[in-house]
């Protein structure tokens, strides 16, 4: 059993409680999922679950954890720095019951993983490693150790479908307890049993959460009727109250004129009148009381919206945007070559994936095309990397990083649309190495609003964003008047997003069908 009780988590840099008396019991069978908007706390509590100091550094948090005799396995969301400088041999080396493993069992995890046996003893260091690459190796280190008590957070990030299959796999049959987070709602839907929703309302001056055993389609459409009802409710009573009110005020106006209008010679009438006022007045305090207890109108954390390109950014369905060859995809450290013979045509306002397993060389693909796009005259161009520092400087706040002009008016107008995306203006102020991923995205992302890119070049665009935002995200690249090239394991983004789908293997890019929502060869 895993027990959180009374846990209350205070940011220390702007005293901000993103959770408040949190309390959650898991059992062996349940498979828990934290949603919830970026920022919200989520990897903080994880954090806080496994080992309390890790949190202690920006949050303070006081609760009690009681974990019996739970062993936890924690799968981090990025990967520590002093572990990429590791290599593969010493990083599982590590593990407690690694030498313990026969080479039987060690031989069918590398098949299960779809590893060679060699993943285990490779003198590569793990930052060397793909982003999918690297979260199969924290998986199996894991799992060496024999944990009871699965913790991880971003599991599914830069993961394959096939991995991401497998992943499913594995949670649905541990027999024990899984805590995760992740933004793949395909993941989550096939998964998760019980949900924890971390929320911040009231301009993020209050923390709310829910734990409710239930799995995610039916958690999310009770609860969009639970508000729809609600706000039914105290739409009724603000009628109800209305009418009541102005017959109220006649009455107390038509007793307030004759009282004014009775003379001395009338004292019975007088007083009468008095006692009618006072009636008056108690009823008064009677609505007072009935209107404390009033439907509230339902509050909950709404999620991004803002508008990908403008006016100018429509591709003209005949133009050829670009046409790509090239004879050799050879790994970054030049060790070897990852595919050959590559073509890519893309036309007009086409939204094209590129997808295909980890470790084939897609990033690296990417980063050659968008080079080649951004040195273009004819077109204007935006690139999120996959690795958002490679564009952001992270001693810069989102402000200064998207303003190169130093204009009060052009920074007031930034602070208006950092707003919109649920930054606080305590955060809009925080060094952007101090933000969540989903936070540096939407960064990101809204120097492409900002823009009047015609062609946008995406390596998993939607990978740090909520479940909750994930649909906005989607609708708001889908209707990008421009053209797209991106990659994504996002099964959601692929069926709703792409009109192409690309898998990148040894020999080139072949096209992919669409079958049953699920990218297949041609």
């Amino acid at each position: 059993m895993l027990n959180v009780k009374n846990l209350t988590i205070t940011h220390r840099k702007d005293l901000r409680v993103i959770l408040d008396k949190f309390n959650l019991t898991l059992n062996d069978g349940d498979k828990a999922v934290i949603i919830g908007e970026e920022g919200n706390g989520k990897s903080t509590l994880m954090k806080w679950i496994y080992d309390p100091e890790l949190a202690e550094e920006y949050a303070e948090c006081e609760g009690e954890r009681i974990l019996g005799y739970e062993v936890l396995g924690y799968l981090p969301q990025e990967l520590p720095e002093w572990e990429k400088e590791k290599t593969l041999y010493d990083y599982f080396s590590e593990a407690g019951s690694f030498f313990d493993k026969t080479p039987k069992e060690l031989s069918e995890m590398a098949n299960e993983f779809r590893v060679s046996m060699d993943f285990f003893y490779a003198d590569q260091k793990m930052g060397s490693l793909s982003g999918g690459e690297k979260v199969k190796a924290q998986l199996m280190r894991i799992l060496i150790d024999e944990p009871t008590v699965l913790l991880l957070d971003e599991p599914s990030n830069d993961i394959d479908i096939s991995t991401l299959e497998l992943l499913e796999r594995l949670i649905n049959g541990w027999k024990h307890i899984v805590l995760f987070i992740s933004h793949d709602e395909t993941l989550i839907e096939n998964t998760a049993n019980v949900i924890i929703h971390i929320e911040q309302i009231m301009r993020k001056t209050k923390s709310r959460y829910v734990v409710v055993k239930d799995n995610y389609r039916h958690y999310i459409a009770h609860r969009a009727e639970a508000f729809e009802r609600q706000e039914q409710l105290a739409l009724n009573d603000r009628k109800e109250k209305k009418l009541r009110d102005e017959r109220y005020n006649r009455i107390h106006d038509k007793v307030e004129r004759a009282l004014s209008n009775v003379s001395r010679q009338e004292p019975g009438v007088g007083k009468m009148l008095k006692d009618k006022m006072r009636a008056v007045k108690s009823m008064e305090k009677r609505f007072e009381k009935q209107d404390a207890n009033m439907t509230e109108r339902p509050e909950q954390e709404e999620t991004i919206f803002f508008k990908l390109g403008k006016e100018n950014s429509k591709m003209p369905a005949g133009k050829t945007v670009i046409e790509f060859s090239l004879d050799e995809l050879v790994a970054p450290d030049g060790s070897k070559v990852l595919a050959k013979d590559i073509f890519l045509r893309v036309r007009g306002p086409e939204k094209v994936c590129i997808v295909g397993t980890n470790g084939a060389g897609k990033t690296t693909l990417l980063r050659l095309i968008a080079d080649e796009l951004l040195a273009r005259e004819d077109l204007r161009v935006q690139y999120m990397p996959q690795n958002y520092e490679d564009l952001l400087d992270l001693d810069m706040t989102p402000v200064e990083f998207l303003d190169d002009t130093g204009d009060k008016e052009v920074r007031t107008r930034i602070r208006t649309y950092l707003g919109s995306l649920k930054y606080t203006a305590d955060e809009m102020e925080h060094p952007i190495r101090e933000l969540s991923g989903g936070q540096k995205a939407k960064v990101l992302l809204l120097k492409m609003s900002l823009s009047d890119a015609n062609v946008l070049v995406l390596d998993e665009p939607t990978r740090n964003f909520s479940p909750l935002s994930g649909p906005v995200i989607r609708k708001m690249i889908a209707s990008f008047p421009g053209a797209v090239i991106s990659i994504s394991h996002d099964r959601k983004y692929i069926e709703e997003v792409c009109t192409k789908t690309y898998l990148l293997t040894s020999a080139g890019l072949e096209e992919m069908n669409l079958v049953d929502g699920v990218s297949r060869p041609f």
